[in-house]
């Protein structure tokens, strides 16, 4: 039978003996210890079934390692503040390291200068709720570490957590992955996906982000129901594509970013893989930006409008196959609508004109909308002296914002 053993301990005793690492010892399996309001020495290790609940308590690290190293299956973790690890990313000092380790919770923390905030490595079925992690604030971004890490662990589920200031949130070989109502703002990658599988991304909040989710070698993942907001910088991208399949993203808010989607897409690549559908795609500065190849993508029902540019290919080779564009709205799209079905009577075309030249070099970018280049836009789009590339087709665009 479970006991629950309840942990007194003062500030001074805290601070100055370690006796939650003895109490720890002391603990029978499965035990519950209930901290009393107070600071604790850190650089705890768990190896055994057990509760830790505070109450106002912190436990603060020597600022060298993890504050809390679990090595255990059902340890539980709930309202403590963990801060102070040390900076060293060759042993990814955290605030709580999971190492090989199974039905874990950690709920109601708040994470505050560490490194890492939750490492979690070959471990399954651990559940992360409502907690706030944030990393050393004395570091630069680029040298900070990441807020959650996940190493070849399966079956994660983690919601209403927020990560500020922390480099990125990454899940690496790893599957069946659930991340719902959370909030990621001011890292570098919010969401970096390797070569995981089975991976749900929904109703979160990305903000101020160099990138919001970025995909690499994913299978099974979908991103539904999203805010994806304002990421930073020139090059600040909503949403990154690379190598991946069967990848679902439906209903998502993609505003104010310089590239709502980065996709790249393979050559050698066979059979449908993306569907972009009823998400709303507004105020970026590019809306689709596709590498090497156009092709694999379904692309439906999207309100797409306010962007500087539709479509943009960052490379020379020309392909463009196997898409299924129809049934969007996009406010440039200069199509009439006779028959009054509210489709337009012909397929809106995106081609490339003038805007080739700073599609392959960016630096021409800065005379977009200049006299000059919008007379050689106009007379290539009259006149062309050779044939335009056509990015991207949309059999039946929509007229009007489509209501979902």
């Amino acid at each position: 039978m479970k006991k629950a053993l309840f942990l007194f301990l003062g500030i001074f005793c805290g601070l100055y003996a370690n006796s939650l690492q003895e109490a720890i010892e002391k603990a029978a399996p499965y035990d519950t210890l209930k901290l009393s309001a107070g600071s604790y020495r850190g650089n705890i290790v768990i190896t055994k079934p057990l509760t830790i609940i505070g109450n106002s308590s912190v436990i603060v690290g020597e600022n060298k390692g993890s504050v809390i190293t679990i090595k255990s299956d059902h340890v539980i973790l709930e309202n403590l503040t963990i801060q102070n690890s040390g900076q060293q990313k060759t042993s990814l000092d955290s605030g709580v390291k999971l190492l090989k380790s199974s039905y874990i919770q950690i709920k109601g923390c708040n994470f505050e200068d560490v490194l890492y905030g939750i490492n979690i490595e070959l471990s399954h079925h651990i559940q992360i709720k409502n907690n706030t992690i944030r990393s050393i604030d004395s570091l630069s971004l680029p040298q900070k570490g990441n807020g959650i890490k996940i190493w070849y662990s399966h079956h994660i589920f983690l919601s209403d957590n927020k990560t500020l200031h922390v480099k990125n949130n990454a899940i690496s070989f790893s599957h069946h992955i659930t991340l719902k109502n959370n909030h990621f703002k001011n890292t570098m990658f919010a969401l970096y996906f390797e070569n995981s599988k089975n991976i749900s991304v929904e109703r979160n909040i990305f903000q101020y982000n160099s990138s919001a989710i970025v995909s690499m070698g994913t299978y099974d993942l979908k991103i539904i129901k999203n805010d994806i907001l304002s990421s930073t910088g020139a090059a600040g991208i909503g949403i990154v594509l690379g190598n991946g399949r069967k990848i679902m993203i439906n209903g998502n808010r993609i505003r104010y970013n310089a590239k709502a989607f980065y996709i790249d897409s393979q050559f050698k690549e066979q059979g449908m893989q993306r569907f972009i559908t009823k998400n709303e795609i507004a105020y970026n500065k590019e809306a689709f930006h596709f590498h090497q190849a156009i092709k694999n993508n379904t692309i439906k029902y999207n309100n797409i409008y306010g962007n500087i540019s539709d479509v943009v290919k960052d490379t020379p080779n020309y392909l463009t196959a196997n898409n299924s564009v129809k049934y969007n709205y996009w406010d440039q799209y200069g199509g009439f609508d006779k028959d009054g079905d509210g489709v337009g009577d012909m397929p809106y075309k995106v081609y490339q004109y003038s805007d080739k030249l700073w599609h392959f070099n960016n630096k021409i970018k800065f005379f977009f909308a200049s006299p000059a280049l919008s007379i050689i836009n106009f007379l290539s789009k009259i006149a062309p002296f050779v044939p335009p590339n056509l990015l991207l087709e949309d059999e039946k665009p929509y007229m009007n914002l489509i209501k979902f």
